[in-house]
């Protein structure tokens, strides 16, 4: 099991870097989630990446506090919004299907903004 978590880490790890060039790619849950793999596998990369000058203090934050910064949640609920747009317009979907993405999207919605912020 420790060998999979840490081929899931560097996974993750991956994702995330390119998810820091490419703006449809999440970079800080990919590293959350190469954190939890490394606390599984291995403390020296875990402690690697959460003391990373780049990606380490949001990383600490979330764990230390459940906290995300106000500009990422406005960049979260943004990009739902623009995401559900482009589904209602690009496909003209059925009500049901609408009410469904819309449902489906809200609930992370609400979470990340009730979420408290680094520093309250």
């Amino acid at each position: 099991m420790r060998l999979l978590f840490l081929v899931l880490g560097w996974l993750f790890v991956a994702l995330g870097v390119a998810g820091a060039f490419l703006p449809v790619l999440p970079t800080t849950p990919f590293l959350l989630l190469a954190v939890a793999c490394f606390a599984r596998s291995s403390p020296r990369l875990e402690a690697w990446l959460m003391n990373h000058p780049r990606f380490g203090e949001p990383l600490r934050n979330w764990r230390e506090k459940g906290a995300i910064p106000r500009r990422a949640k406005i960049a979260a609920v943004a990009m739902m919004a623009a995401s559900y747009a482009i589904f209602w317009f690009g496909t003209s979907p059925p009500f049901w299907r609408a009410v469904l993405v819309a449902a489906l999207m809200i609930g992370p919605a609400i979470f990340v903004v009730t979420r408290p912020e680094p520093g309250a």
